[in-house]
């Protein structure tokens, strides 16, 4: 089976944010929910609730992201979460 990088979704207080997707994103978030629902075993009643986990990891991991921002936290910019 496939290890993805979407597991189970944490349980925080949201916000509400409100975004139009390309049909052809659209179509591959519902694949990747029923994915995760199959692989977790957990059902994905609103396949927008992956959005947030998604952004997460793809801001964890994008490196230049991770620069900028240890740059800007230490020159006093940014704040941390």
């Amino acid at each position: 089976m496939t290890k993805l990088k979407i597991g189970t979704l944490p349980d925080e207080r949201p916000v509400k944010v409100s975004i139009e997707l390309p049909a052809s994103v659209h179509r591959d978030l519902l694949a990747y929910a029923k994915a995760v629902a199959g692989e977790s075993g957990q059902p994905i009643s609103d396949p927008g609730k992956l959005v947030a986990p998604m952004l997460a990891r793809f801001m964890a991991t994008d490196r230049g992201f991770s620069k900028l921002r240890r740059v800007a936290v230490h020159s006093g910019d940014v704040g941390d979460r």
